[in-house]
């Protein structure tokens, strides 16, 4: 099964980034508000660039002029598995510490070009 990481990151704003290990690469969402834990709480999550999947074991500090700048640290990790994927909707079975359950990535067309909504769709 594949990895995912959840990193909390301190940077101008506090956000979270989703990682998962896909094709090759952690692809990203930089979440604003804390990932849910219960059905029904809906969160906006913004494709951003893909990471090298090495990333996923990175905590640290990312130096002030450095785009990202600021503490890094895993708030969450496990594996999960992929069980409907489209262009525009990615509904995962995660198995994390924190993250359990059935959750589903869905392309969120009114908020702009790269969103998404994050929320959990089950157990």
């Amino acid at each position: 099964m594949p990895d995912f990481v959840v990193h909390e990151h301190r940077a101008k704003k506090l956000h979270w980034d989703l990682r998962l290990e896909l094709d090759g690469v952690l692809a990203s969402w930089a979440v604003p508000k804390e990932p849910p834990r219960e059905r029904g709480v809906k969160r906006l999550a913004i494709r951003v660039e893909d990471h090298p999947i090495e990333y996923k074991d990175f905590e640290g500090e990312i130096p002030e002029g450095s785009y990202g700048a600021g503490t890094v640290r895993i708030w969450d990790r496990g594996v999960y598995s992929i069980l409907k994927r489209s262009e525009d909707r990615l509904e995962i079975s995660m198995d994390g510490n924190i993250l359990k359950g059935r959750y589903v990535l869905l392309k969120f067309e009114k908020g702009g070009k790269d969103s998404w909504l994050f929320f959990k769709a089950g157990d």
